[in-house]
């Protein structure tokens, strides 16, 4: 399912909102474009999104200083066609016909921009699967 542009929608979800998920939505909207539609979400939001991932990104020429972290609703998961969590015990409201990942990945919480580099690297290879299930490039 589709929104009305026929653009498949992504859903990443972590505990905060602050890193993983951050870093996986900036990635998904870097490398699809305007092909998919991309939001993040976490159960329990922090104040800000971590400085090490978004000095992190900023590496690899993605800003995502503006971004701000944002509460879970049952709407983001209902409006969403793939619901993302990032291993971090959350868990989605459960609507059928959605499609639910699990991604085992490190939490980058308290930790420095060099312990963020390979996080931020594995969930560009996570993103880059998915965009090639979900929004192919035409050939």
């Amino acid at each position: 399912m589709a929104d009305s542009a026929g653009k498949p929608s992504v859903l990443f979800v972590c505990v905060h909102n602050a890193g993983r998920s951050q870093m996986a939505a900036a990635w998904l909207t870097h490398l699809a474009g305007d092909r998919v539609e991309v939001r993040s979400a976490g159960s329990d939001p922090g104040a800000s999104v971590n400085p090490a991932a978004v000095e992190a990104m900023a590496e690899v020429g993605i800003d995502i200083a503006a971004a701000t972290p944002k509460i879970l609703t049952t709407d983001a998961v209902r409006d969403s066609d793939v619901c993302v969590t990032m291993g971090c015990g959350d868990t989605c409201p459960v609507f059928p016909g959605k499609r639910y990942l699990d991604w085992k990945l490190d939490d980058p919480a308290g930790r420095g921009v060099e312990a963020v580099r390979p996080i931020r690297d594995e969930i560009r290879v996570l993103v880059e699967g998915l965009i090639e299930e979900i929004a192919p490039q035409a050939a």
